[in-house]
């Protein structure tokens, strides 16, 4: 979908010049989201082997002597294979800037995996060709309907036994309640799998297993009879393939764009990540059809085009110790309009005072180099000192505020103890800086003070991720003690204003930005909570934007 363009008249100054909007244009942002295990960070090393920002892609659960993925930059993520952070990535396709954004699938860091998804345009979902859709897939999908973020999907792994595609159609159609148009088609599974038709360009590439995915030979593809297909299918994969291009080449009418940027549609490519096959064929069609940068609602419902002069955009993440030998800080930020010069001045419109944006990087994984220039669409790093919380917005004219990102109730509570009482104020202070990230969530009993925290975490593996960033970048040995809560909520009344006394005798904490939080052990309780007020609205998540 393009954005609105300016008549030759540039009289009005509200908008940036047609070259920088040309730049705007050339913008695509997306993230790639799934269920783990489904070849997520393999994908994303694809496409940046496609993009040629790396010349070797690597090994989820990189082996002696093999090369580590690129997204996967933290030593945890490497011994686990897994990702358990988001990773912004830029590079170059069919002159298009991309901006891909890495998301962890597992369920625990789920309240990151939302707030990228605040910041991208469109998303491609990831299936795995055995498994299907998967729960955490499903939930996923879920947000990006509610955002209403256009869905390609591609799915992995045809290199291995799996669903046959109709199969899968059917499952995706059925279990998350939206339309899939096959752009592609695998003909075969598994060992018997020999390569894919593309019904958009008309023509089949075949490959072999054995070899890389880059040896791959095309043909023009004139329909399900061409003979091309007895020279490298077997009878009974000719057959089935035939017999599955036939039905879906007589019951789907073609691609509409619409509806796919609308989310009534979603694109289904297929191919194998590892073998570097049909990853090509996706990028392809994803720079042809993917949406540039849209218009930003702010809080009060304005809309903020793209073209628009005054720069602006939000903090969607923060991350510290990307250089542990610097005590680095970077603030992500999400260009929504105009354009970003290094060392400009923007207004911070929670603070309420100016800023000089004077550090700016833009990424691969940890690898940074300084930017000097980006427009609406870019994903930029600024060095942070502490001024940015998650959700603050910044413009170069006038307080823009965009919507608020929400944090989540936490449902494991903890306290920690440092073995070298010396280093408590250390700890706190590494807490502090954790939390600011949104790794964690800090809570102040009141009577207490902060002498002492309490941890909260949305799964187990974050406290996991917290005592090893600990000890790795703090040099921290703590001991985790866990504490018998398992339900937070933030009690307000209906019109969203904070509730600083309850009755029925409950105690109430508070979170790091002072609103008051109920914390209790069990659902029963929280029952008791409202059925003696009654008129409380006891919140399950409140905004970080202050």
């Amino acid at each position: 979908m393009s954005i609105p363009t300016v008549t030759s008249d540039l009289a009005d100054k509200n908008l940036v010049s047609p070259a920088d909007q040309k730049e705007i244009q050339r913008r695509r942002t997306f993230a790639i989201i799934s269920h783990p295990d489904a070849g997520k960070t393999t994908l994303t090393e694809k496409l940046l082997y496609h993009g040629g920002v790396i010349h070797e892609t690597g090994e989820v659960k990189g082996k002696s002597g093999t090369k580590a993925v690129t997204s996967d930059w933290m030593e945890l993520e490497r011994q686990k294979g897994i990702s358990i952070t988001s990773s912004v990535m830029t590079f170059d396709f069919n002159k298009l800037r991309i901006n891909l954004l890495d998301t962890p699938g597992h369920k625990d860091f789920s309240e990151d995996t939302y707030r990228v998804l605040m910041a991208v345009e469109s998303a491609c979902m990831l299936i795995d060709v055995a498994k299907g859709v998967e729960d955490r897939t499903k939930k996923l999908y879920e947000v990006c309907r509610l955002r209403h973020i256009p869905i390609f999907t591609f799915v992995n792994k045809l290199d291995r036994e799996g669903k046959d595609p109709l199969t899968l159609i059917d499952e995706i159609e059925k279990t998350l309640n939206m339309q899939s148009y096959p752009v592609t088609w695998p003909l075969g599974i598994g060992s018997r799998f020999k390569g894919i038709y593309n019904r958009i360009t008309q023509k089949v590439s075949f490959y072999n297993q054995r070899r890389d995915g880059d040896e791959v030979e095309e043909f023009d593809f004139s329909g399900p009879q061409d003979p091309i297909l007895e020279k490298y299918l077997d009878h009974e994969t000719l057959q089935q393939v035939r017999d599955e291009l036939e039905l879906i080449e007589s019951a789907l009418p073609p691609f509409n764009i619409q509806e796919f940027l609308d989310g009534k549609i979603s694109p289904v490519t297929f191919g194998s990540a590892k073998q570097n096959f049909g990853v090509d064929t996706f990028l392809d069609f994803f720079t042809r059809y993917a949406p540039a940068p849209m218009p930003r609602p702010t809080q009060n419902k304005e809309l903020v085009l793209p073209i628009a002069s005054n720069f602006s955009g939000f903090v969607f993440k923060i991350q510290a110790n990307m250089d542990k030998r610097h005590r680095d800080r970077i603030a992500f930020l999400r260009i929504c309009s105009g354009k970003f010069e290094r060392g400009m001045k923007v207004n911070h419109a929670r603070l309420g005072r100016d800023l000089r944006l004077s550090y700016s990087s833009q990424f691969i994984a940890a690898d940074k180099e300084t930017v000097d220039v980006a427009y609406a669409g870019d994903i930029v790093g600024v060095g942070d000192t502490g001024n940015f919380a998650i959700g603050d917005s910044v413009s170069s004219n006038g307080k823009v505020a965009y919507e608020d990102i929400p944090k989540f109730a936490p449902e494991l509570f903890a306290k920690l103890t440092v073995r070298d009482a010396l280093k408590r104020t250390k700890m706190h202070e590494a807490l502090r800086h954790l939390s600011e990230e949104g790794a964690i969530q800090l809570f102040i009993d009141p009577v207490i003070g902060t002498q002492e925290y309490l941890v909260g975490a949305v799964g187990e593996l974050q406290f996991e991720v917290l005592q090893h960033r600990l000890q790795d970048e703090y040099n921290l040995e703590i001991k985790l003690n866990r504490l018998a809560f398992t339900v937070a909520r933030w009690p307000r009344t209906v019109d969203g204003k904070a509730v600083h006394e309850l009755k029925g005798n409950f105690n109430l904490f508070q979170d790091m930005i002072e609103q008051p939080v109920l914390l209790l052990n069990q659902e029963w309780d929280l029952n008791w909570a409202q059925k003696e007020n009654p008129d409380v609205v006891f919140a399950t998540s409140i905004s970080r934007a202050r």
